[in-house]
């Protein structure tokens, strides 16, 4: 159910997006030929101006999803293209009074407003649960019983330092057996922030059971 709302929920919002390009098109189109613009110029600058609101919100898009800041240029490059568009649909029509002006500046707003919709539909990403949110304890897996707050106990000073230690430590100083001291190891990576890339020091080897 969920799928679906989201998947007509994006239709919807694409379908508008493109219904008000279409229009806001038209009107950058013949506002440019009737202020002296060459054809080929008049049919190529909505594209510049529509297309750089695109183009800007997939920027600011791709920075979110990697965790880095969106460019200023982007965040700039959108402003100014939010402004040309509505001030060139709004030329259009600003001839027949200000119902013309309103009537025809509002499909760049409604573009604008569902080309973000659309990218933020996408930028947007579901909650992380519980156990995987910053400053959570995860829970240890059932099959360790004791053994996780053992080996709380046990590796403390290594926690601290921010370092797991490696399955072949873990098997000596528990006494247990490599199924279960990777169990532990994952654990402990789980306490530490980190996901087993990093060992107290010591490499792990396979050994016989």
């Amino acid at each position: 159910m969920t799928d679906r709302y989201r998947i007509l929920t994006a239709s919807a919002v694409l379908l508008v997006a493109a219904i008000a390009a279409v229009i806001s098109y038209q009107h950058v189109v013949a506002l440019a030929i009737r202020y002296g613009q060459p054809a080929l110029a008049a049919y190529l600058l909505p594209v510049s101006i529509d297309g750089l609101v695109a183009v800007s919100s997939l920027v600011m898009l791709r920075a979110a999803r990697t965790g880095v800041s969106a460019p200023w240029l982007a965040r700039t490059g959108l402003v100014l293209a939010v402004i040309a568009t509505l001030a060139c649909n709004v030329g259009y029509g600003v001839a027949h009074g200000w119902p013309g002006a309103l009537l025809s500046g509002w499909p760049a707003v409604a573009f604008v407003v569902a080309a973000e919709t659309a990218i933020t539909m996408t930028r947007q990403r579901p909650a992380a649960p519980a156990s995987e949110q910053p400053g959570t304890v995860p829970e240890p897996p059932a099959g360790l019983n004791g053994h996780a707050d053992r080996a709380a106990e046990i590796f403390a000073d290594d926690l601290a330092a921010g370092t797991v230690p490696g399955v072949r430590r873990i098997r000596r100083e528990m006494h247990v057996g490599q199924p279960k001291a990777q169990q532990v190891r994952e654990h402990l990576a789980g306490l530490a922030g980190f996901n087993g890339h990093r060992t107290g020091g010591e490499q792990d080897a396979p050994q016989a059971q």
